[in-house]
């Protein structure tokens, strides 16, 4: 099974797509492009399901989905601490280096977004679910 994560955001989504243990694909779009990249990752990566995360504007994000991809199942999933995941995995994959070594990852913010991160948690928790 094939899902994509969607993390919904105003400015900017993460998209993960995820089968099983595999992450071919993640990346950080602006929200205006959002639709377009969905569309393409479907596609591409012939996805089954996409699970949406139930936070900022998950509402506007569902009506949108289920209208450009009627046939395609979208389910909302609990987003709760999904950025504090998100964060120790961004950091387990690109450590810290200088200065930054001594300061506790937990206290840090990663330099970039990392929307992505949490598209991958929110499909990871959705395939724990099933």
């Amino acid at each position: 099974m094939v899902v994509l994560g969607i993390d919904p955001g105003r400015d900017k989504c993460g998209l993960a797509v995820v089968a099983g243990n595999c992450v071919p694909q993640k990346q950080v779009v602006p929200r205006r492009e959002f639709l377009g990249v969905v569309i393409a990752f479907v596609k591409e990566y012939n996805v089954d399901t996409v699970v949406l995360g139930d936070g900022t504007g998950s509402k506007e994000f569902m009506e949108e989905l289920q209208g450009a991809l009627p046939g395609l199942k979208v389910v909302t999933i609990d987003e709760q601490h999904s950025t504090e995941e998100a964060r120790e995995s961004y950091w387990r994959d690109h450590k810290p280096k200088g200065w930054r070594r001594i300061l506790p990852t937990s206290m840090q913010v990663p330099p970039e977004p990392y929307d992505d991160y949490v598209a991958v948690i929110l499909a990871q928790r959705f395939f724990r679910q099933e």
